[in-house]
Order: structure tokens, then C-alpha cells, then sequence
């Protein structure tokens, strides 16, 4: 008996949220065109990147953006799949020659969620709590609102910090609260922390399917799926950190949105690793112009905070 190959093969990461956000995109491409729903047309595979195969170290340390997507995005060149699907904050700044990202589903909640049993927020954790994190940005907001806390890397998927935060390894943690989401998990959050505490990773919440270029058929069959108002957030925030050469080795936080008149607001902020020094902008206008705010803001910044600002060691610290 023979076998149809898949229509269709999208290729993901292994791990819960990776292969929920997987799932979502096959659920909303067979809404999108019926002749997906027969058993088999959508292949889902998974693909083990460097980022999840190294988990004692913090990703600044071994390579910074792109070790979630590397292996992934080498599948696709290669033809073993056919798109992509990737959390748009592990992206890294340029994406290897062709390939593209053009399609966005609907950007689920950007902020950070933290997480304590000890504190029911952030600003009230006891002087000299310790918070685990692996994120610079993360780690460079956190202390610039409270230099008196402790920072301690940890790395893993969410049961795994949440499991490292039970067992008092760390007395704090965050997440981003989109993959709390889209787990069913939300209840678990103490606290969203606000985007003035908290500014989110650039692209934060947003998923976004990576095709080859050249490909015709699959961006016809992701056309569908395509939520204008992500892409343009996300547009202005990937302008913002190309334009500062931004990686997981420089903390560099963004958030776009887009208010009920269609005007495009986008905030940003650069911070040293120890909190002590931070430059923010902001930018407002029109949806069409969301690269060049993003650019815009991205050249103030790099002037205010002069080259060196850029160049600090990172320190290599293992992982708990």
C-alpha cells in the first residue's frame, strides 16, 4: 500500500510550548484550507537545536540568538521540511539567505510573568532574595528596579524552573507569561509585571512561520494565517534590534503597539548587565513606517550610549 507523502511538514522544537504552538499553526492551516484535515497531510517534526541540547550555560554564553533556530532553519533549506515555526523572541537579528519570515500569528501577551512563593511581586521580595534568570535583559531590568536582589542563572522549560523555584534553588523567577498562556498554565503566575518594570524581549508573544523564500505554495497556504497588526509590531521591534546589532549578549528590551486610532507606539530600552546604566526612547507614527521608527530609535540609542556600551564581557557563569 502506498503512502501520500504530507502535504505539508512543519518543523518545530520538541518541547511543550514548541509543540503547542506546532499544533496551533496545523489547527489554523486546516481551518484555512480543507484539504489539510485528511489524516497525515500536515506533518509535524521535531528538530533538537544547539539551544536544547546545552543546557548548562546561558545562551549568551554559548552564541546568543539563534541557537533555538539554527538546526530548524537548516531542515528547511535542506528541504526536510517545508516551514518553520518559531517563538519570534528567539529569532536571531538576520535570517540566513533564503529564507524569510512573513507570516505572524496573533501576538499573545508580551509581558513577563513572575513567579514566587515568597513575595506576590516583584518589588516585594525580601532584601537579598535570589532570582533565577539565564536572560541579560531580564536580569538588567531586574536589578536596575532592585539592586539589593541576587540574580543566579537557570535555564529549562517551564516545569523545570518552576520545579528548580519549589525546591528553593531560586526564590523567584520569570517567565514569559505567552507560554504560561498557551500551556493552560496561567494560574500559576504570581504576578504580570508591567511593561514600565518590565519591558519584554523583542518580539515577545509573537510566533512567527519561517518558509524558504522561493516557495511559492506554502506562502499561498500561510497567506491566511497572517495577523497584520503582529507583523507590524514586530516589524518595528526587529528594526529597533538590528539596527543595534542586538543579540542575547546585549540587554535590549521593545514593545510596539498599535492604539485604537491605528497610531504605532513603540518604547525602548538598553540597560548594562549590572542595571546601573539604561537609555530608553520612544517613537510614534504611522503603521507603514514601523521599520523606520524601529531604526529611528535604535540610531538614538546607539548614540546615546556610545559603542562601548555594547562591547561588556559577559560573564560565564554555569548554569544552576
Amino acid at each position: 500500500m502506498t503512502v501520500d507523502p504530507p502535504l505539508l511538514r512543519i518543523g518545530t522544537r520538541g518541547s511543550a510550548l514548541a509543540l503547542a504552538q506546532a499544533e496551533m499553526v496545523r489547527a489554523l492551516l486546516i481551518q484555512a484550507h480543507p484539504e489539510l484535515a485528511s489524516p497525515d497531510a500536515v506533518q509535524i517534526t521535531i528538530i533538537r537545536t544547539t539551544g536544547d541540547a546545552v543546557t548548562d550555560r546561558t545562551l549568551a554564553a554559548i552564541g546568543g540568538k539563534g541557537l533555538f533556530t539554527k538546526e530548524i532553519e537548516e531542515a528547511l533549506i535542506d528541504g526536510r521540511i517545508d516551514l518553520a515555526v518559531h517563538s519570534m523572541k528567539d529569532v536571531a537579528t538576520w535570517l540566513p539567505d533564503r529564507l524569510t519570515i512573513d507570516c505572524f500569528l496573533e501576538r499573545e501577551d508580551p509581558r513577563d510573568a513572575f513567579f514566587s512563593a515568597k513575595a506576590d511581586g516583584l518589588m516585594s521580595l525580601p532584601p537579598g532574595a535570589v532570582v533565577g534568570t539565564a536572560s541579560l535583559r531580564r536580569q538588567a531590568q531586574i536589578l536596575r528596579a532592585r539592586p539589593d536582589l541576587s540574580i543566579v542563572p537557570i535555564r529549562g522549560n517551564v516545569d523545570t524552573r518552576l520545579a528548580k523555584l519549589a525546591a528553593g534553588t531560586v526564590d523567584a523567577t520569570l517567565l514569559a507569561a505567552a507560554g504560561l498562556k498557551r500551556l493552560g498554565q496561567a494560574d500559576k503566575i504570581t504576578q504580570i509585571l508591567p511593561p514600565d518594570v518590565m519591558l519584554p524581549a523583542v518580539a515577545q508573544g509573537a510566533i512567527g512561520i519561517e518558509r524558504r523564500t522561493d516557495d511559492a505554495r506554502v506562502a499561498a497556504y500561510l497567506r491566511p494565517l497572517d495577523h497584520a497588526a503582529t507583523r507590524i509590531r514586530v516589524a518595528a521591534e526587529r528594526a529597533l534590534l538590528a539596527t543595534l546589532d542586538g543579540s542575547c549578549k546585549t540587554p535590549i528590551a521593545a514593545l510596539a503597539e498599535l492604539d485604537a486610532a491605528g497610531t504605532l507606539h513603540l518604547r525602548c530600552l538598553i540597560v548594562s548587565p549590572d542595571g546601573k546604566v539604561a537609555h530608553a526612547a520612544r517613537r510614534s507614527g504611522a503603521p507603514a513606517d514601523a521599520e523606520a521608527l524601529g531604526r529611528d530609535a535604535g540610531q538614538e540609542l546607539r548614540r546615546r550610549a556610545g559603542d562601548g556600551f555594547f562591547d561588556l564581557p559577559i560573564p560565564d557563569i554555569p548554569v544552576r
